[in-house]
C-alpha cells in the first residue's frame, strides 16, 4: 500500500510492436480501457504515427494517454502493411532496448510488448537465438531464465526452446531439466502461486516406456525431477506428452515442464488460441507479451482480439506488485 492507503500502481513499460502487424491494434484496445490505467502508470513506447493508426483502426481512443516516450524509428516506413520487414523488425529492436534502459535505470516496473515477429528482427539486426537471448545480454542478467507459457490457471516451462528438433535430445540433460523445473517453480510463486505443483513430461513416446523407445526419461529427467523433489519442489513424472495435458487441464497441475517447444505450444493453443501468453520468467523484472505472433493476413482491419495482450498485463502487473512488495518487506 502506498502512503495515502492506495494500492500501489505499477509502472509497466509498453511496446506497440511490429508495426505491419496487429500489435498497435492491441496495444489501443488495451489502453482504451480505464482500468487499464487505474491498475498501473502505462509507459508507451514507439512512434506516435503508429499508435494513432492503432487507435484509427479499432475507432478507439485511449482511455488515459501514457507517458510516451516517442521513437521515430522508420517514419518513412508504412504501416499496417501486412508483410516481412528489416526496418520494421529493427524497429522492434530499438522498442525493446528502450525499455529494457528504463528497467534497469528503475523507472518502470515491468514490461509488457505486442506481437512481433522473428523473421523481421533478424532483418533488422538480432543477432541472437531469439528475444529472450536479445533481453538476457541487455539486462546482464546470468541466472536461470526461459520462456512460460501461460492459458488461464496453466502454465508451462520448457527445457529447449527455438532450437531445431534434431538437436533436442542431446540437449535435455539432468542440468537443463532440473533448471527448467526450477524455473516453473519460482515464476509461478513470484505471479502468487504459494505451492505450485508441477508435472514433467517425458521426451520419448510413452515417456519411454521404461527404455523400449528411448531413455532420456531414465538417465536424464528422471534424476533432474528426484533432485527438484529433495529441494522440496513438488514435481512429479515424468509423464507420456501425449496425456499429461489431460490431467493438467484437469486441475490435477499448476504446470507442465515440456521437453521442447512443440510440445507444450501445440496443446496450450489447441486449448484456445489467441488468449495464451508468453511470460520471460527468471529476470528481474517481469515481462510478458502474447502468445502468438503477428497475425500479418488481419493487419489493419480493426478485428483483432486483445484477449492475450489484456491477460500478458494482467500477469505482469501481478508480478511487479508482489516483487516490489517483496523488496520492500
Amino acid at each position: 500500500m502506498s502512503s495515502n492507503g492506495q494500492a500501489h500502481r505499477p509502472r509497466i513499460g509498453v511496446a506497440l510492436g511490429d508495426r505491419n502487424g496487429i500489435g498497435p491494434e492491441l496495444v489501443a484496445r488495451l489502453l482504451a480501457d480505464r482500468s487499464v490505467a487505474e491498475r498501473a502508470q502505462i509507459v508507451l513506447v514507439g512512434e506516435p504515427a503508429v499508435a494513432a493508426f492503432g487507435r484509427r483502426a479499432t475507432g478507439l481512443e485511449y482511455a488515459v494517454e501514457p507517458r510516451l516516450i516517442e521513437k521515430s524509428f522508420c517514419p518513412e516506413e508504412p504501416i499496417g502493411s501486412g508483410k516481412v520487414s528489416a526496418r520494421a523488425g529493427a524497429e522492434v529492436l530499438d522498442q525493446l532496448a528502450t525499455l529494457l534502459e528504463l528497467a534497469k535505470n528503475g523507472e518502470i516496473d515491468g514490461i509488457v510488448f505486442a506481437p512481433l515477429n522473428k523473421n523481421a528482427m533478424r532483418l533488422g539486426g538480432l543477432s541472437h537465438g531469439d528475444e529472450l537471448d536479445f533481453v538476457i545480454e541487455r539486462l546482464g542478467f546470468s541466472g536461470i531464465a526461459g520462456e512460460l507459457n501461460v492459458l488461464g490457471n496453466l502454465w508451462t516451462s520448457r527445457v529447449t526452446s527455438h532450437v531445431p528438433l534434431r538437436d533436442v535430445a542431446a540437449l535435455i540433460t539432468k542440468q537443463s531439466v532440473y533448471d527448467a523445473i526450477v524455473l516453473a517453480h519460482r515464476t509461478l510463486r513470484a505471479a502468487g502461486n504459494a505451492a505450485p505443483r508441477l508435472a514433467v513430461a517425458g521426451l520419448n513416446p510413452h515417456a519411454g516406456d521404461g527404455g523400449t523407445y528411448g531413455d532420456e526419461e531414465i538417465r536424464e529427467i528422471a534424476p533432474a525431477i528426484e533432485r527438484a523433489q529433495a529441494e522440496a519442489i513438488d514435481a512429479k513424472g515424468p509423464f507420456p506428452a501425449d496425456t499429461i495435458f489431460v490431467a493438467a487441464m484437469r486441475g490435477d497441475y499448476d504446470a507442465v515442464v515440456s521437453m521442447y517447444h512443440d510440445q507444450g505450444q501445440i496443446a496450450m493453443k489447441l486449448m484456445k488460441f489467441g488468449s495464451g501468453v508468453t511470460v520471460l520468467g527468471g529476470l528481474p523484472i517481469p515481462i510478458a507479451t502474447v502468445g502468438h505472433g503477428t497475425a500479418y493476413d488481419i493487419a489493419g482491419k480493426g478485428i483483432a482480439r486483445a484477449d492475450g495482450l489484456f491477460e500478458a498485463f494482467r500477469i505482469c502487473c501481478e508480478m511487479a506488485t508482489a516483487l516490489s512488495a517483496a523488496r520492500s518487506s
